[in-house]
């Protein structure tokens, strides 16, 4: 069952990467509000489509309780993940938000008892490592901005990695139900936001496709996440799937034909023996 949890984390870091591949391109084709609202409301309706499908569950007030509270902690690591890549420089926003929603898992799985081998722990600081190493880019911006992004992607890793928490914390009977209750408590929070700033809420029709493909994505990331993290240790679950930047540059190199620099290989290859490490221990 452990290692069926290492995949489904593995395949989650890539649905995740993807899903931000696709949500960078509609970022450039329409408002970023726009495009996280109508991602996150695609997710909620393939969720819901998916629900009569699934086999009978039994969610309780508790299960509820806690994928609101994982929804709300999520949009808000979202909103300030987007903030600070608008304000800062996305070579250091980037690996801190991610190395920051990892060691939150870690700390919590380690208070719980988790005890990983010597083997699984090589791989889970190789992890972070490649995460830091795959999201370099060129740009480089010093100051004031520079430190404020810092600050913003401090916060956001944090509000993500408690959302990754919460999400564990609900039950196996619960099915897929918490999600539906993150999802409407992340939509709404966006709406709210949008509503704030005063940014009007509209897609071109050309970042539609881009925004349904990137929040279904999103949404089977996360199926896929949950699954794994009710079968798994939550430190190393979270840390597989917190790998996703790597195919977000890959899908890069592969479809933009966008240049793969060394040290991003470096973190590619990071990843693939942090995989290994973690797997075979």
């Amino acid at each position: 069952m452990t290692e069926l949890s290492y995949l489904l984390a593995v395949l989650s870091a890539g649905a995740y990467g993807a899903a931000d591949f696709l949500g960078g391109l509609a970022t450039k084709r329409s408002t970023p509000y726009s495009v996280v609202v109508f991602s996150q409301f695609a997710g909620l309706v393939l969720v819901l489509i998916a629900l009569p499908f699934l086999p009978h569950a039994a969610p309780t007030a508790r299960d509820f309780a806690w994928g609101a509270a994982s929804g709300l902690a999520g949009g808000v690591g979202v909103a300030l993940l987007y903030r600070g890549l608008a304000i800062g420089v996305m070579s250091v926003v980037a690996p801190v938000t991610a190395v920051c929603s990892v060691i939150i898992p870690l700390v919590v799985g380690i208070a719980q008892g988790e005890r990983p081998a010597g083997q699984a722990i090589a791989g889970v600081l190789l992890a972070i490592v490649a995460i830091v190493l795959v999201s370099q880019s060129d740009h480089a911006e010093p100051g004031k901005r520079a430190t404020t992004g810092l600050a913003i992607a401090i916060a956001s890793g944090i509000c993500i990695g408690v959302f990754l928490v919460l999400l564990q914390r609900t039950g196996p009977s619960a099915g897929l139900w918490p999600l539906v209750a993150a999802r409407v408590v992340s939509v709404c929070c966006f709406i709210v936001v949008a509503m704030v700033v005063r940014e009007k809420l509209r897609l071109t029709q050309r970042a539609a496709p881009l925004v349904i493909s990137g929040g279904a994505l999103d949404m089977v990331a996360n199926i896929l996440y949950l699954l794994a993290v009710r079968q798994g240790p939550l430190g190393i679950v979270a840390t597989l799937a917190s790998l996703y930047p790597a195919s977000t540059v890959v899908l890069a190199r592969l479809l933009l034909r966008e240049r793969l620099r060394a040290v991003q290989l470096g973190g590619v290859v990071c990843a693939t023996v942090a995989i290994v490490l973690i797997v075979s221990a």
